[in-house]
This record gives structure tokens, C-alpha cells and sequence, in this order.
């Protein structure tokens, strides 16, 4: 029996970020909170660059 990589079970979506009211924090707990999601927006946007990287790699390959 042939294993489909599309048949797979996949990992759920990251963690969704979580609403808070923000009348209740300092302004500098805003602004750390702010920092975190933004350091995270660049983790997964290097993670997206490195796969398309590798895809790209794998398609000049197999396209030859």
C-alpha cells in the first residue's frame, strides 16, 4: 500500500492570538505585547521564505 503524502494528518494552525481587553494594561504592556506578535510575525515569515525556498529548490530539480 502506497503512502499519499496528501493523506497525511497535518499539524492545526498555530495558536490564534488571544483578544484581551486592552483597557486593563499599561501602555507598556501594549507595546511589549505588540513586540512579541511582531517578533512571531517574522519567525513565521522566515519559517515561509526557508519552505518556498525548498520547494523552488525541488521544482528547478525535478523540472530539469
Amino acid at each position: 500500500m502506497a503512502f499519499d503524502m496528501e493523506d497525511r494528518p497535518r499539524p492545526k494552525a498555530a495558536v490564534e492570538v488571544e483578544a484581551l481587553a486592552l483597557d486593563s494594561l499599561s501602555i507598556e504592556d501594549i507595546e511589549a505585547r505588540i513586540a512579541s506578535a511582531r517578533a512571531e510575525i517574522a519567525r513565521c515569515e522566515a519559517a515561509i521564505a526557508k519552505k518556498k525556498a525548498s520547494r523552488d529548490a525541488a521544482d528547478t530539480f525535478f523540472k530539469r
